[in-house]
């Protein structure tokens, strides 16, 4: 199966998601149901915000807790209020140290970490407070509270809602909440819940879990299109600059802490000025399109492409080498980038760099070497391929031959 042609049996599922589910395709379904296939964009993006509200959350938490305690003394008699004032110092201070602590990243191992951190607090609050509650003798209003403390679960259940959340991230986040309900009835004496009252919180809190899982997904399938729309140009669909330069940021990052090959493809179409001269805009915008075209269709999926400016693009290739660098090159040109408005083929002056073969200290001077090789193939009289020795490729040397093969 050729890089950018759909597999049928993916087409056919393609076809039955977006039947189901409208304009989703199984790459995006996948996307909602696990978080290990994100694009490093979206999982920066969706990182942070889950971190921001997480501590946002935990800082309403932290003000609001302790508030609670004038209403445990008036309600609750010594000492039992007294012991729910000392939980609530002790949930107030944990938020707290949420809110104002715990450091912004662009890593999903750390959101995950401040969302099990404000899950935390009010699940072990609960496990603590429900014994200390249903061994009490209590009638009338402080029966009523008491009652209130009970539904604590399913207000952090529905608090899911507010997050960018896949499936399986919902599953497992609310799971303790499930389970701690489940808990109390093996240590607590049944004094605020029977038995049937538990099964019908038990079915409400599953209930409660899948619709704030799914208004979760909503909010991180709208987030990737917002995401996806401001990260790509419009005209090619590439990535813009602004956004190519993130990605290249991480990428050589990611190259360096794991010591994997990391190889740029600098791609300038030739004479293209001229086609706007001679044809128009129009035209030329057209035949960008379908240059564009081109280059995805040979493109793998951890493969980026970059609209780096006019009619330059940037190709990121990560855990690939010169070599197969030069084998995605070929086959970009076998396949072609499209036709001039006059039905000549375009073609493009090509510079590849490599990170570990050019001893490049960071991204910026990657991309400089690839530029410079891109020049120098079309001071050599365009339609070549620049390799990362320095030799020159052109349009007539046969694949085998080129060099670095």
């Amino acid at each position: 199966m050729q890089p950018g042609k759909l597999d049928p049996y993916v087409a056919t599922l393609n076809g039955l998601v977006t039947q189901v589910f409208g304009d989703l395709t199984v790459t995006q379904l996948q996307d909602l149901l696990f978080f290990h296939q994100h694009t490093p964009l979206v999982a920066r993006r969706r990182a942070m915000l889950i971190i921001s509200r997480a501590r946002m959350v935990a800082a309403v938490f932290a003000l609001l807790t302790p508030v609670w305690i004038a209403v445990d003394i008036i309600i609750f008699g010594w000492p039992l209020w007294a012991e729910l004032a000392g939980l609530r110092l002790l949930a107030t201070a944990a938020f707290a140290a949420l809110a104002f602590g715990f450091r912004s990243s662009e890593s999903i191992g750390a959101a995950h970490r401040s969302l099990t951190w404000l899950l935390a607090v009010p699940t072990l609050f609960f496990l603590i407070s429900h014994p200390l509650l249903s061994h009490s003798e209590l009638s009338g209003p402080a029966a009523a509270v008491a009652t209130g403390y009970a539904f604590l679960p399913f207000v952090m259940v529905a608090g899911l809602s507010v997050f960018p959340i896949t499936v399986i991230e919902g599953v497992v986040f609310a799971a303790p909440m499930i389970l701690a309900q489940i808990a109390v009835a093996f240590y607590g004496d049944m004094n605020l819940f029977s038995f049937s009252s538990l099964l019908g919180a038990l079915w409400l809190l599953a209930v409660l879990s899948t619709v704030a899982t799914l208004a979760g997904m909503s909010q991180l399938h709208f987030m990737m299109a917002l995401v996806n729309q401001a990260s790509h140009d419009g005209l090619t669909s590439g990535f813009t600059r602004r956004v190519g330069e993130e990605l290249f940021e991480l990428q050589f990052g990611n190259a360096v802490r794991t010591d994997t090959p990391l190889s740029c493809v600098f791609i300038d179409l030739d004479h293209f000025k001229a086609i706007n001269d001679k044809f128009g805009h129009e035209e030329g915008d057209r035949s960008l399109r379908k240059a564009s075209e081109g280059i995805r269709k040979c493109l793998r999926r951890g493969d980026v492409m970059v609209r780096w400016g006019g009619e330059e693009f940037v190709i990121i290739m990560p855990h690939t080498d010169c070599a197969g660098a030069l084998i995605a090159v070929q086959r970009m040109r076998a396949v072609g980038i499209g036709e001039r408005p006059d039905g000549q083929p375009q073609t493009a002056s090509i510079g590849i760099a490599e990170r570990n073969a050019d001893g490049c200290a960071d991204w910026q001077g990657l991309v400089e070497k690839a530029d410079q090789r891109m020049y120098a193939a079309k001071q050599a009289g365009r339609n070549r391929i620049c390799l990362c020795g320095g030799e020159m490729a052109s349009d007539e040397a046969p694949l085998a031959d080129l060099p670095g093969q």
